[in-house]
């Protein structure tokens, strides 16, 4: 006799387990617990073998019998559906550690294991995040370039077009690390070049004329505020690192008395040890600082934890205190300003400069020659630019 869902809801579990059939082979097997289990008896083979199909009431009757149904076809094909459903579930399995999700999560941990800044892996986990919605879930090797336009789009159309452009460059990444690790054959986001809209480039705001420049120093020199902003504000002007590298500056990196600055590999974009050379100027600026701040970790700790840096936000406040606009001065401006008038100034050869604001080409040759050959160069070019400084700031 059939079973119906009124006698299967009727049921009550005996001492052992008792089998309810179905027909076919299909039945239900009652557990002394209450379980209700589907179960498919048939031979392969000449052997007598038991499918497991599912649980009442999570696979329903009508949905027990279809999978019956699904069953004997296999076997009307020479086909086990025990195997078959082993591989069916292998396949899930490879389906599962080969979505888009999983396989960013590997580049995620490759990119960390890589030693890259924390900051770094902030923004790629939140670019990922941003493409989640869409792509997460999708097995890499069926997602098309239309799919990706979608995340894109998205973001495009909020106005960020930079971010957009860079969600583009890291889903590439992502399908590039696949195709290193032989998941997926292309990456679809090459043909996605000429998509989204082309973000207007612009640079930050800073001074490149040698008399508005000297107007600055004289400003920044009479700077009223806190010892730790004031020294970072000249040495800015001196040093021209990039402002994160002087923010986060430890006491431990500065030799004082070898006039040496070593900026850790960590904390440097190009991700390499980057040495500057230290002018008497600035090793007096840092002297001084130390009276203020030589015991604690940070050379420039923020005023209200000294264990947290200065923020960029106090450099740029500091300096609109001072009168000037943020699309007149910024503290990553310092930079520009120094790489224009050193340059202009004709007085040094140009890969001299670029060792010195710490721009090293991908060739182990090159990045050799600029740290070594250069040294003495930049030794000499730092003091004449701090002689420059000096000059400027006590000119009217």
């Amino acid at each position: 006799m059939s079973l119906t869902d009124t006698l299967i809801k009727a049921l009550k579990p005996a001492r052992t387990p008792t089998k309810y059939s179905d027909g076919g082979g299909l039945h239900l097997l009652l557990s002394p617990q209450g379980g209700k289990l589907w179960r498919l008896a048939y031979r392969c083979d000449g052997k007598q073998k038991t499918l497991a199909l599912g649980a009442y009431p999570a696979v329903s009757l009508a949905n027990a019998r279809q999978r019956r149904d699904g069953a004997k076809k296999l076997l009307a094909s020479g086909i086990d559906p025990s195997q078959q459903a082993k591989t069916d579930k292998l396949n899930r399995q490879a389906s599962s550690a080969s979505t888009f999700d999983a396989i960013a999560d590997e580049f995620l941990s490759k990119v960390e294991r890589e030693g890259k800044a924390a900051a770094t892996l902030t923004k790629k986990r939140w670019l990922i995040g941003m493409a989640a919605a869409s792509l997460g879930k999708r097995p890499i090797t069926e997602i098309t370039a239309a799919e990706i336009l979608i995340p894109l789009r998205k973001v495009e159309g909020d106005g960020n077009y930079e971010t957009a452009r860079r969600l583009r460059a890291v889903i590439g990444q992502v399908f590039r690390y696949a195709i290193s690790t032989s998941r997926v054959s292309n990456d679809p986001t090459f043909g996605l070049r000429g998509a989204l809209v082309t973000p207007t480039v612009t640079h930050r705001a800073a001074i490149i004329e040698w008399k508005k420049f000297a107007g600055l120093l004289r400003a920044l020199w009479g700077y009223e505020g806190t010892p730790e902003t004031l020294a970072a504000l000249k040495l800015m002007a001196i040093l021209y690192p990039r402002p994160g590298e002087l923010r986060h500056a430890e006491w431990s990196e500065f030799d004082l008395e070898k006039a040496v600055w070593t900026i850790p590999a960590k904390r440097t974009k190009m991700r390499r040890e980057h040495r500057k050379p230290l002018s008497a100027l600035a090793v007096d600026i840092l002297r001084e600082l130390r009276t203020h701040t030589g015991n604690r970790r940070l050379a420039f700790p923020s005023i209200r934890s000294p264990e947290r840096p200065l923020s960029e936000n106090t450099l740029n406040a500091a300096l609109r205190r001072l009168g000037y606009a943020n699309n007149e001065v910024t503290s990553h401006g310092f930079r520009a300003t120094a790489s224009t008038l050193l340059n202009e100034s004709g007085k040094w050869q140009p890969d001299a400069i670029e060792a010195e604001l710490g721009h090293v080409g991908a060739d182990e040759v090159r990045k050799a020659y600029h740290r070594a050959l250069y040294w003495n160069a930049r030794v000499t070019m730092a003091e004449w630019w701090a002689g420059e400084i000096d000059e400027m700031r006590a000119s009217h």
